[in-house]
């Protein structure tokens, strides 16, 4: 059986822009990944709302993915593919980060995997970096958040696709499947869900189909 450890935010986590609850199992990405991929995988979610790539969040505590991660690896080694999608919430207004600044903040989080030893017999797993889809018209709630950023999420493909040259890992820019919701312009809604998790299992068979 192969394993699958999605670490995210609240897109991964599930979160639901019609009411900010939580899509149940089976219509989350990574629910439904589970699904089509069948039992010789397992996918594993490890996401929470809020989480940022590697700072302290200016408005929710503990969320900073850095510092959670090495526990997350340790906890459900050994890891075949690691799939990291984290960002959005590195768009928030006070920490005023360029594009470039989240996908180096990815880079750190991709080395911190490659050195943990959380993979088969204590070896690198395969890591797979998704870039998340850009913010669309935002609700006057993600506004709070938001407001301005647009232009900087549009630029974070670009910058991923670098950072997973640099890195030597595998990329998938959300962008080309899914788009934000209409409801708050930042989650996405669920038949959106459904085409993420199919974008990702072509991923997965990819890297792992042939191991």
């Amino acid at each position: 059986m192969k394993s699958i450890l999605c670490y995210g935010d609240s897109i991964t986590w599930g979160y639901n822009p019609a009411d900010g609850t939580r899509f149940p199992f089976g219509d989350r990405w990574p629910g439904i990944l589970q699904a089509e991929l069948g039992e010789s995988y397992r996918v594993i979610e490890e996401s929470v709302p809020g989480r940022t790539t590697n700072l302290d969040s200016p408005y929710l505590p503990d969320r900073n993915g850095a510092k959670s991660l090495p526990l997350a690896l340790e906890s459900h080694m050994p890891i075949d593919l690691f799939v990291l999608m984290l960002g959005t919430n590195d768009l928030w207004k006070p920490l005023n980060l360029s594009a470039s600044d989240i996908a180096a903040s990815c880079m750190s989080l991709v080395w911190t995997v490659r050195k943990a030893m959380a993979g088969p017999a204590f070896g690198v797993p395969e890591i797979l970096l998704i870039a998340p889809q850009p913010l669309g018209p935002l609700s006057p709630f993600m506004k709070f958040y938001f407001e301005g950023r647009a232009a900087v999420s549009r630029g974070l493909a670009k910058e991923y696709r670098k950072a997973a040259g640099i890195t030597g890992c595998h990329f998938l820019d959300a962008s080309k499947y899914v788009k934000s919701s209409r409801v708050d312009g930042v989650h996405l809604d669920a038949p959106e869900q459904k085409k993420l998790a199919s974008a990702v299992k072509k991923s997965v068979l990819s890297i792992l189909g042939g191991k």
